[in-house]
């Protein structure tokens, strides 16, 4: 046998093997932080055209990386990335709190514009609670709400906080996430894993005055998880009001109860619990439906001998009671006094392929951007050349609106010596229609929706849209339809199919037909 011509089919062969197999829904997403400049803007940058680059640069990453989402904390401390009637611009924004930005721009919509253009979702994410992030250093408005009404808040630690027992505190959160629901086109409320505050060891947190006023007859531990439960529940009423395709998501910290104080808590020997320590009852407002997805934080590594990555995702998988259930990779952790399991490149890769094996299990989330600017340990290249190969959309939620939109029209094809111009429409509502999803093949026996490897552009810019690509650089013919997909990433039947083939001759790409 000539070896020269066999190695290539055996590594063709072994290659196809090791490619994972990817669904075609699935949440792939990573979180961009602003609290004291994590991930966006970069410490320094306050000058508007350089934020803007920087903030597409990180969306360009992330979409080579093969993510479908990006979660942006627009709220890290009672402050805004946004013109808010509420609470003034963010120290992070421009250096100083209540600075607006200059040249003038509003840094959400630009954010959200430039996030849909690339067919990513949008999930605004809050901190509820944290409202002067160090009471030393922090830049505090005069107009800011701490200095306003100084008898909502609670000093713990070097951080001042909402108290959550206050109603009128929050009533204050829930307009403020009203008001960004009702002005900005985003896909979804995102809070973290920040309710009542991480406990400071020898020390309370000072709410005893609030407790004897508003407490009743429930223990001290009840009544804060009640004040928890509230907000949960309010949000969940005020954003279905608004908007009723938006989205709320939780990502709680990756254990809700051990096992040792809870039969139903998992096998796990987490130092600080949701339910115990935060006083979030995660599990319950998963029961109740006032959340559509929970993300918690599995950001420990596979055989960890108290808290294992394996031993949180099946219990997770088992209490999600339904909802859509994203993990949450510490990939951070890399950058931080990695252990040998964080250095190795096998740890990410199975992570992935565990969740996997779920199909409870709807995709992931990723802490933070910053820890893939430096490709760790080679894991872009792992999601872009493997894992995330293939594009993805964002599962659809079946307890919310699943009409299928109207069918898209393709209304024109533009053509050039590189690529063409599909110019798409649909008669849907236009505030039930997200986008369009543009599919090719070099067959059209081949051309079914159903694989992710045929598709090729997600746009989501509305009711209707000019999707570019690239035309095939290793054949003559190609054929493309197009499907609209709704708020909630329902998608419609595929429009008529373009051919379009490649003149020998006069050495174009010309339209050979539009049919059904």
């Amino acid at each position: 046998m000539n070896k020269a011509r066999f190695l290539p089919a055996l590594l063709a062969v072994f290659l196809s093997f090791n490619l994972v197999a990817q669904p075609k829904y699935e949440m792939r997403a990573a979180w961009i932080a602003t609290v004291d400049n994590i991930d966006w803007p970069s410490r320094g940058n306050y000058n508007t055209e350089a934020q803007k680059k920087e903030f597409t640069d990180l969306l360009d990453m992330h979409q080579r990386n093969g993510m479908n989402a990006v979660v942006v904390q627009v709220r890290p401390a009672t402050d805004a990335f946004f013109p808010s009637p509420y609470e003034p611009w963010s120290e992070w924004l421009t250096g100083k709190q209540g600075r607006p930005p200059f040249p003038y721009y509003d840094p959400l919509e630009f954010m959200i514009e430039e996030t849909h253009k690339r067919g990513m979702e949008f999930h605004a994410w809050f901190n509820p609670y944290r409202a002067v992030f160090n009471i030393r250093t922090s830049s505090v408005a005069p107009d800011h709400i701490t200095r306003k009404r100084p008898e909502w808040f609670l000093t713990y630690g070097e951080k001042k906080y909402f108290d959550p027992g206050n109603p009128e505190a929050r009533k204050h959160l829930t307009e403020v996430i009203r008001d960004v629901v009702s002005r900005y086109k985003i896909d979804a409320v995102h809070f973290d894993d920040y309710f009542y505050p991480y406990r400071i060891p020898g020390k309370e947190f000072p709410d005893y005055s609030s407790y004897k006023k508003y407490g009743g007859n429930l223990s001290r531990d009840d009544w804060r998880r009640s004040n928890v439960d509230s907000i949960i529940e309010n949000l969940h009423r005020v954003i279905r009001e608004t908007k009723p395709w938006v989205r709320f998501g939780i990502s709680p910290f990756g254990v809700w109860r051990n096992n040792d104080k809870d039969p139903d808590g998992s096998p796990t020997r987490g130092g600080q619990t949701n339910y115990d320590d935060l006083y979030a009852d995660v599990l319950l407002w998963l029961e109740k439906g006032w959340i559509d997805y929970v993300t918690p934080q599995l950001y420990w590594e596979r055989g960890h001998k108290l808290v294992a990555y394996e031993t949180l995702l099946d219990w997770w998988v088992n209490y999600s009671y339904g909802r859509h259930l994203y993990i949450g990779h510490g990939i951070y952790r890399v950058n931080e006094n990695p252990t040998p399991a964080w250095r190795s490149k096998d740890e990410l890769p199975e992570q992935i392929k565990l969740l996997r094996q779920y199909p409870e299990v709807q995709g992931s989330m990723y802490f933070s951007t910053k820890s893939f600017r430096r490709n760790p340990n080679g894991w872009n290249d792992s999601l872009q050349q493997n894992y995330y190969r293939y594009k993805a959309l964002i599962p659809v939620m079946p307890w919310m609106d699943t009409t299928q939109p109207a069918e898209a029209r393709i209304e024109k094809i533009e053509l050039s010596e590189k690529s063409l111009q599909i110019t798409v429409s649909s008669d849907t509502d236009p505030e039930l229609i997200r986008g369009f999803v543009l599919y090719s093949s070099d067959s059209r026996e081949a051309l079914d929706i159903r694989d992710p490897k045929l598709i090729r552009k997600i746009s989501f810019t509305g009711d209707s849209a000019v999707i570019e690509d690239l035309l095939p650089d290793d054949g003559y013919v190609a054929f493309y339809t197009v499907t609209a997909i709704s708020q909630n990433n329902v998608e419609s039947v595929p429009s008529v199919v373009a051919e379009i083939y490649f003149d020998t001759t006069e050495k174009v790409w010309k339209v050979a037909q539009i049919s059904p």
